[in-house]
C-alpha cells in the first residue's frame, strides 16, 4: 500500500510505522521506542516533518500580520525660554516662555515638541523638536537645565518612525521655518569662514536645496528680531517671498514635484 503526505512531497510506503507509533502509546513511551528497533530512522523524520509542516503556517501568518502603532501628540504646558543671544543686561527683556508637548508612539513618550504640526501627507508630518539643554558651566557643580526650540523632525503615522530632519543653512536662533507641501521656506545662516544670510527653499527628501541665495551678512553685531519675516507662499505658480527684517523682499519660484518617499512599516526599528 502507499501513503502520500500531501504538500510535502513525501511518500511513506511502509504503514507498520504508523503502527509501531500506535503500539508505543504514550510520549515517554513514544521516546524509548524510537531508540531501538529498525525503524527508528522512518519514525524520526516522520516526526519531523510532522513539527515543521505543523510549524510552517504559523511562521506565515506571523510574518504577514503587520505591528500597527499609534503616534499621538500630548497637551500643550509652558515652559521658561530666553533667547541664545541674551545678554546679562538684557535677559529680563528676552525672556519669554515656549509652549511644549510630548511626541507618544504606543503610549510611549519618543520627543518634546514645540509649535504645530504641519501635515506633508495623509501620513506624515512635521513638528519642531523642543531641547532640553543643561546650560551649567563646569564648576557650577548642580545641572541647570533650559528649553530651547530644536530641529524639525519628520513622523511617519504608519510606521511610527522618527527623523531628526538636516535642513541646509538651518539655526534654531535664526531660522522661522514656513512649510507648504514637503517645502520648507526660511533664512539660513552659512557656518563656513565667509558666512553669510541666506534665503532657502529645502524639499523632504531632496539631496540639495532648492533655492539657496545669500541676501545678507552674517553675523551681523546689532540685527534685528526676527532676523527675517515668515515666507509668504503662493500656489500657482509655486513660489515664495522671503525678506530681511529692514530689508528688501524676493521671491522665488519653485520647480519640481514630490521628492518624498514614504517606506513601508518599520516595526522591527521601534
Amino acid at each position: 500500500m502507499q501513503r502520500i503526505a500531501v504538500g510535502l512531497g513525501w511518500q511513506h510506503r511502509d504503514l507498520s510505522v504508523w503502527n509501531f507509533v500506535s503500539e508505543c502509546g504514550a510520549l515517554g513511551l513514544i521516546v524509548r521506542c524510537l531508540f531501538r528497533g529498525p525503524r527508528r530512522g522512518s519514525v524520526l523524520s516522520l516526526l519531523g516533518l510532522m513539527v515543521l509542516s505543523a510549524g510552517v503556517p504559523t511562521a506565515i501568518l506571523g510574518a504577514a500580520t503587520p505591528k500597527v502603532h499609534t503616534v499621538t501628540l500630548g497637551p500643550y504646558r509652558r515652559v521658561p525660554y530666553t533667547q541664545p543671544d541674551a545678554t546679562p543686561d538684557t535677559k529680563a527683556d528676552e525672556t519669554s516662555s515656549l509652549k511644549i508637548r510630548p511626541l507618544f508612539v504606543d503610549d510611549r513618550q519618543k520627543e518634546w515638541t514645540s509649535g504645530e504640526v504641519h501635515d506633508v501627507t495623509d501620513r506624515t508630518f512635521t513638528v519642531r523638536r523642543a531641547l532640553r539643554i543643561n546650560d551649567a558651566l563646569p564648576g557650577d557643580g548642580a545641572a541647570r537645565w533650559i528649553w530651547q526650540p530644536g530641529p524639525w523632525l519628520s513622523v511617519d503615522r504608519v510606521s511610527g518612525h522618527i527623523t531628526a530632519l538636516h535642513l541646509p543653512d538651518f539655526d534654531a536662533a535664526v531660522s522661522d521655518v514656513v512649510w507648504f507641501r514637503d517645502y520648507a521656506a526660511y533664512c539660513g545662516i552659512a557656518t563656513g569662514v565667509r558666512g553669510g544670510l541666506f534665503a532657502v527653499v529645502a524639499q523632504l527628501g531632496a539631496r540639495r536645496p532648492v533655492v539657496q541665495k545669500q541676501i545678507g551678512k552674517w553675523p551681523q553685531a546689532d540685527h534685528f528680531i526676527p532676523v527675517c519675516q515668515p515666507g509668504k507662499w503662493q500656489r500657482l505658480p509655486t513660489r515664495v517671498t522671503l525678506q530681511p527684517t529692514g530689508g528688501e523682499a524676493a521671491t522665488y519660484d519653485v520647480v519640481g514635484t514630490a521628492s518624498l518617499v514614504e517606506e513601508g512599516d518599520n516595526s522591527d526599528e521601534n
